[in-house]
């Protein structure tokens, strides 16, 4: 719930299951659409106490995009999110590595893909797709790696920008779990969940895509699932 003006700051809690955790996210992402911003966890006293530890409440990997900050977009502070970004949150053997140390070291709950629309990489692959031309450099690895999702869009006749995004979005959830034994494990042991949102650049909203594992209730808000 966003803080009615006047009151103190929110407080962001510690999540003991991934429906929680869920729960305290979509209700900083209304604060940040309303524009009721509490700013939690910005200062000196939260950095003395991060001093000595972390406990995350969610871990996010996201694109890249200068526009997608996750602490903002969900209104949170120090030691609220641990973040892991690539170019159109494209999987690597780092991402993997570091999800598996937020989840398996850090006791994480929840991890959020958090794509979003006019992505760059995935329009950057849509014109490949289309034109049968690769970009040159490392761009073109970002581009075979999106490839997949596009793709499988296309063959179940999706075609709209925002369509291939929540395709890449879901295509994402998968890779996870298939090629991480211990997030597949977390997951079958009700422990951990992946949920899939797509941000929405102009209105602020992030909006679930899909999940896996045990989320709880996804009526409004963040919650909303896209069609």
């Amino acid at each position: 719930m966003s803080a009615p003006e006047g009151e103190g700051p929110v407080t962001v809690r510690r999540a003991s299951t991934p429906a929680q955790a869920w729960a305290e996210l979509a209700a900083g992402n209304d604060r940040f659409v309303n524009g009721t911003h509490s700013h939690p966890n910005q200062d000196a006293a939260r950095r003395h106490e991060l001093a000595g530890g972390q406990r995350p409440l969610a871990a996010f990997f996201g694109c890249a995009d200068s526009r997608v900050a996750a602490e903002i977009i969900f209104d949170m502070g120090l030691g609220d999110l641990f973040v892991i970004r690539t170019a159109g949150h494209v999987v690597d053997t780092g991402v993997l590595g570091s999800l598996e140390f937020g989840v398996g070291v850090l006791d994480i709950p929840l991890i959020v893909i958090l794509g979003h629309d006019s992505c760059g990489a995935v329009a950057a692959t849509i014109n490949a797709v289309d034109n049968g031309v690769l970009p040159s450099g490392y761009i073109r690895d970002i581009v075979e790696r999106v490839t997949p999702s596009v793709l499988t869009a296309h063959r179940a006749g999706l075609s709209a920008p925002d369509e291939i995004e929540a395709e890449h979005v879901r295509h994402t959830i998968r890779l996870l779990v298939e090629r991480s034994s211990l997030i597949a494990d977390r997951i079958e042991s009700g422990r951990l969940a992946v949920v899939g949102a797509a941000y929405n650049l102009d209105e602020g909203r992030a909006r679930v895509v899909d999940a896996v594992g045990d989320l709880g209730p996804v009526d409004g808000g963040a919650g909303r699932r896209s069609s």
